[in-house]
């Protein structure tokens, strides 16, 4: 029972979508005027902040129901790589005042996003093998 891999993948789904799914459902409510200030402050088109809500909101329902997600896994991958260099860009080495990195949010949800990509979601998910 304690060796159960299916089980720990479904773990990480979970945690991994339900948590991102809150920062989503803030941009529902809040709106994305800050992503859409650091897109077009970084050079790139306003258009492109609207792909937050793809890789916040719709991501995050794939990889908790297993549906597609390892597709789902590297497009969260991206967003987060895209937040990390529009967010933080300029203070990759930064340490906040706790001492931990300051990209260590996004950066925690790239790492699991790449270990479910090489993982698989596992048994107990919509598409499973």
């Amino acid at each position: 029972m304690f060796q159960n891999s299916d089980i720990a993948k479904l773990i990480i789904r979970l945690s991994l979508g339900i948590m991102m799914l809150f920062h989503g459902i803030d941009k529902i409510i809040n709106g994305i005027g800050g992503v859409k200030y650091l897109t077009t402050n970084s050079g790139l088109p306003e258009f492109l902040a609207y792909g937050v809500y793809v890789g916040e909101v719709v991501v995050p329902i794939f990889i908790i129901l297993g549906l597609y997600a390892r597709v789902a896994s590297v497009v969260l991958a991206l967003n987060m790589l895209m937040a990390i260099f529009l967010a933080h860009g300029g203070s990759l080495f930064e340490l906040g005042k706790h001492g931990a990195p300051v990209i260590e949010l996004p950066l925690f949800y790239l790492i699991l996003s790449i270990s479910l990509f090489l993982l698989g979601s596992g048994r107990y998910s919509v598409n499973s093998k």
